[in-house]
């Protein structure tokens, strides 16, 4: 009698732990997905881009297309991820816009450098390109580069708020005071044309592509040093700091898809190509060498 009413009461504390267990188990949240999981249930991911072409924009029909946009489209792609929703923001937003969580990667042609590199971890480079500056037809000022701007005070020098040219201007001596922080391309194209400025700084292919559409302008010719300091940057798709799952998947696509065939075809009607091929690497650039 005293073993079948100890066993009893054995069975009836087990079941009871069992029920507890069971309970608080239920009780416990839900482990959170990680980014690239969710991208991958849910078949689409958002990227930040800030209408700069060739880099990142948006065609008047809507469809979202560039260097990052198409390199990250076909990426993603290998990556099982078929839908790339794109999220336009100004250049000076990107960043914060990422860590905020309105996009989940950067995909505007952004510069690697070590200020960012503090903020948001990027991929490995897509490309690497130098300077140029955008003038009125004809180049009446005779600007060349940012010593040309630095020369002569009268001169005024438009950039690109957020963008690393803000930065190429103080370290070749221009005044703060010549310099004008727009915030975009058509920005930039309008103030050179109606002498609000008397250049434009951006990356050699972008200045190419706005002196193409637009009237009455016209592109220096690129160069690549700053003050005695290479400034051919490279660009990369930028990650917040712990999105390094999702990161390392795009990296390993990434890395085998770069100069192959189909990258070279798929960039070379956006000015890009093999010229255009990085040769550096993101931890070289995050060391600011």
């Amino acid at each position: 009698m005293f073993k079948s009413t100890t066993s009893r009461r054995a069975v009836v504390k087990a079941a009871a732990f069992i029920a507890l267990t069971a309970t608080a188990l239920a009780s416990l949240p839900a482990l959170a997905q990680t980014t690239l999981e969710r991208a991958k249930a849910d078949g689409y991911i958002r990227v930040g881009f800030a209408n700069e072409a060739p880099f990142g924009f948006a065609t008047p029909d809507g469809k979202l297309t560039g260097e990052a946009p198409e390199v990250a489209k076909a990426v993603l792609a290998k990556m099982g991820i078929k839908q790339v929703d794109g999220v336009l923001t100004e250049f000076g937003s990107l960043i914060p816009g990422l860590k905020a969580g309105r996009f989940d990667i950067i995909a505007a042609g952004m510069f690697i450098n070590p200020k960012r590199c503090a903020e948001i971890n990027f991929s490995e480079p897509s490309y690497g390109i130098g300077q140029a500056m955008l003038v009125l037809k004809g180049n009446p000022k005779g600007v060349k580069d940012y010593s040309s701007i630095k020369d002569n005070p009268d001169l005024k020098l438009a950039v690109m708020a957020g963008a690393v040219e803000g930065g190429y201007a103080k370290d070749a001596g221009v005044a703060a005071g010549q310099i004008v922080s727009l915030p975009d391309q058509s920005s930039l194209v309008a103030a050179v044309q109606a002498g609000r400025a008397d250049a434009a700084a951006l990356t050699a292919l972008s200045i190419a592509d706005m002196a193409k559409k637009a009237d009455g302008v016209e592109s220096t010719k690129p160069f690549g040093e700053v003050a005695g300091k290479s400034v051919k940057g490279h660009g990369g798709f930028g990650f917040r700091k712990e999105d390094t799952d999702l990161l390392e998947a795009f990296n390993a696509e990434l890395k085998t898809f770069l100069g192959s065939p189909e990258h070279i075809a798929l960039v070379e009607p956006l000015g890009f190509g093999k010229d255009y091929l990085p040769n550096k690497t993101t931890a070289q650039l995050c060391a600011g060498e």
